[in-house]
């Protein structure tokens, strides 16, 4: 079936061979954004394109914000792996992905231009609007996938996004020197109430008691998208508090 443009805001489209129909049921209601870890945009939609790397998205926005489609809506594209939000473990067959050009934290992690981020704005806002997708289901791909990745990383604007209405942010609580701080290995009630929060909240990750492995994952993943300026996977009051803001929010909603 030829592809056509589901948003007027993408200026090219390069179907790629791998994607697939949605799991019966499951409609897009998550927005997963990336970052594509390659050197150039060009390579990224070249590896998109090749049965043989078996991955996929439904876009992707260049340095200068050029937005190529590859994969339709309506399909399912390969661009999760392995992941789990709120319960869901099939985030491909749940999810919208974008792919947005940045070599990443292995090849110089570099600034989002301006421009990229405002083509990611707009983009958003066109999907938001069409597939009715809630602000707190803008998520990142080490939101779905902590254990495996770390994209689109602490440099990518949450904020601004959320400002420009997408997304769900609070102003997160400074981080300070002091106070009690949970690491690995530890086990206790407090360990328990984050980790309890923080399944409310979506991430998938059991209430134990235990500051495991899994764990900090998680609360680094959590750090990065809503306390960027201090990701160490530490379970501390700036964490706690970022938290709660974030629940309280998301509870008025």
């Amino acid at each position: 079936m030829t592809l056509r443009a589901d948003s007027p805001l993408a200026s090219a489209l390069v179907p790629s061979p791998n994607f697939g129909p949605r799991s019966a049921g499951l409609k897009p209601s998550i927005l997963l954004l990336h970052y594509t870890g390659v050197p150039t945009a060009a390579k990224a939609i070249e590896v998109l394109s090749r049965v043989d790397c078996a991955v996929s998205c439904h876009y992707v926005i260049d340095e200068a914000g050029r937005i190529t489609q590859m994969v339709a809506e309506r399909d399912r594209a390969w661009h999760a792996g392995v992941a789990c939000w709120a319960g869901e473990t099939d985030i491909n067959s749940a999810s919208i992905g974008i792919e947005i050009h940045n070599p990443g934290h292995l090849l110089g992690y570099a600034d989002f231009s301006p421009r990229q981020m405002a083509a990611v704005r707009d983009l958003c806002r066109d999907i938001i609007g069409r597939h009715k997708i809630r602000p707190e289901r803008v998520l990142g791909h080490s939101d779905v996938a902590p254990q495996r990745k770390i994209d689109p990383g602490e440099k990518f604007d949450w904020a601004w996004l959320a400002r420009a209405g997408v997304g769900l942010w609070v102003e997160p609580a400074p981080p300070s020197e002091g106070g009690e701080i949970y690491r690995m290995g530890e086990k206790g009630p407090q360990i328990g109430n984050a980790q309890a929060m923080l399944k409310a909240y979506g991430y998938g990750l059991e209430v134990t008691g235990e500051f495991d492995e899994a764990t900090q994952f998680v609360v680094s993943a959590f750090q990065r998208h809503f306390r960027p300026a201090r990701v160490d996977g530490c379970i501390d009051r700036s964490t706690i508090d970022t938290l709660q803001r974030l629940l309280d929010a998301l509870a008025k909603r």
